[in-house]
């Protein structure tokens, strides 16, 4: 008789009654929201801070570019040397003292053709902002660009008119057309997957695998295998604790979407403070005046996507990557007593997930048809993340399929491997097995 189905129902309803996983299942979005919500505050905070910074200007012709603005205000000083000028700035606690020498002499070597430099100094108690350094950089060398074209004869106005703004427009050879928005979408979608499955295994793999090590110490599994073949109970498992890890990762985005609008509404947070890289990349492309012509070419690239193949191919090798893991981690659960003795096999396990996100992260950044990323995309252990971030941006369906096949391949014997680890290991106790006894448990 195939028990299968009521397996899957025992071990869901187990779990999604059990109070730890419901405390969890309601307790953790309240607190990533709460953590989030406190980071983008301070964020806030120290972005609204007022800072007061002091300029001493020696040649006296730079000090005009220096226009206060809503976080930052500037102090000009005249006529004073530069220790008075430390030592006024250290009476008001001001942010900083930027210190410009005359560059008089510098200016005068203009036609000479060695390199020429301005000394500027930054003084102040505590180590300064790498923007507000940054940008100070910027302010002066721009200016001073300026005053050397002038000493050259140029006109600013020339030059300006000079200048040509190109854009390079992307095609492939079939007419469609593409831009960096595509990539970025792509970027964004594919690392979003890679990373969303990388976390399901880690977290809900160590659940299957918590969870065999307890019914093997409770001795309930002695009663339970008598009835049942150790490979039903173990698919049992792996799709019974599945189904609630879906459930609660559901319940997850529901409540942690329901929270993070009440917070933003409620208290005033701004959460687009707290910025991960692939929102920096959406950032910078939109800080420009046609902000609004690229928030339609970012939803225009993403309907462009072939979002039927990305569903499909996200469902097929999330499910089979996760799979073949959860075998794994079962197998591991029913070879040990503990959880402590587990990590002698789990670094096998984890190294490969770990590679995959890396892999992915930077060879597919740079270019996800090239060698690494393909090799890497049908490598089944390394496969359900790397191919995944590769599909958006155009895998041919032959190399999806031959892909999805290897890893289907390797799950089956996977499961085949693990279930005669767990037929055997479920009834060891007192032991910590070797990876010899292991060998030894696949051939009987």
């Amino acid at each position: 008789m195939n028990h299968l189905p009521l397996i899957i129902k025992r071990e869901y309803i187990t779990k999604v009654k059990n109070k730890a996983f419901i405390i969890m299942t309601f307790l953790s979005p309240l607190i990533m929201i709460g953590l989030f919500s406190l980071v983008a505050y301070l964020s806030q905070l120290n972005n609204t801070k007022e800072k007061n910074i002091t300029v001493l200007d020696e040649s006296g012709q730079i000090e005009s570019i220096f226009t206060d603005k809503e976080t930052v205000k500037y102090t000009i000083l005249k006529n004073v040397t530069l220790e008075n000028a430390k030592t006024i700035v250290e009476e008001q606690e001001s942010y900083g003292l930027l210190y410009i020498s005359d560059f008089k002499t510098t200016i005068d070597t203009i036609n000479q053709d060695e390199k020429r430099s301005v000394d500027v100094a930054f003084y102040s108690t505590e180590t300064p902002s790498i923007t507000i350094i940054s940008a100070l950089e910027s302010k002066v060398k721009e200016h001073l660009k300026e005053i050397n074209l002038e000493k050259k004869g140029v006109d600013q106005l020339t030059i300006k008119n000079a200048e040509v703004d190109i854009t390079i427009s992307q095609e492939n050879f079939t007419g469609e057309k593409t831009s960096e928005a595509d990539s970025i979408v792509k970027l964004v979608f594919g690392g979003a997957a890679g990373y969303l499955l990388f976390m399901f295994i880690i977290i809900y793999g160590n659940m299957i695998m918590r969870s065999v090590i307890e019914e093997k110490t409770s001795r309930i599994i002695e009663v339970i295998i008598s009835s049942v073949k150790p490979i039903q109970l173990m698919l049992g498992k792996i799709i019974g604790t599945t189904l609630a890890g879906i459930t609660q990762f559901g319940i997850w985005i529901i409540l942690g979407s329901v929270l993070m609008l009440g917070a933003s509404l409620i208290f005033d947070i701004d959460f687009s403070q707290v910025n991960t890289p692939q929102q920096d990349l959406v950032t910078q492309a939109m800080q420009n005046p046609d902000g609004n012509v690229n928030m339609q070419l970012f939803i225009s690239a993403f309907f462009n996507m072939p979002l039927a193949n990305l569903i499909i191919a996200f469902i097929l090798f999330f499910v089979s990557g996760y799979l073949l893991y959860s075998s794994l981690y079962a197998a591991i659960g029913a070879a040990v007593d503990n959880e402590t003795d587990t990590q002698q096999f789990m670094l096998p396990v984890i190294m490969p997930l770990i590679l995959a996100v890396y892999v992915g992260g930077f060879t597919v950044i740079e270019d996800p048809h090239g060698t690494v990323a393909t090799v890497f995309s049908f490598i089944p252990f390394t496969s359900p993340v790397v191919m995944l971030m590769r599909i958006p941006f155009g895998v041919p369906i032959w190399q999806q399929i031959l892909s999805l096949l290897i890893l289907i391949g390797t799950f089956m014997f996977t499961i085949w491997m693990a279930s005669k680890i767990y037929r055997v290991g479920i009834l060891m106790y007192g032991k910590k097995p070797t990876y010899r006894e292991l060998l030894k448990w696949i051939k009987y």
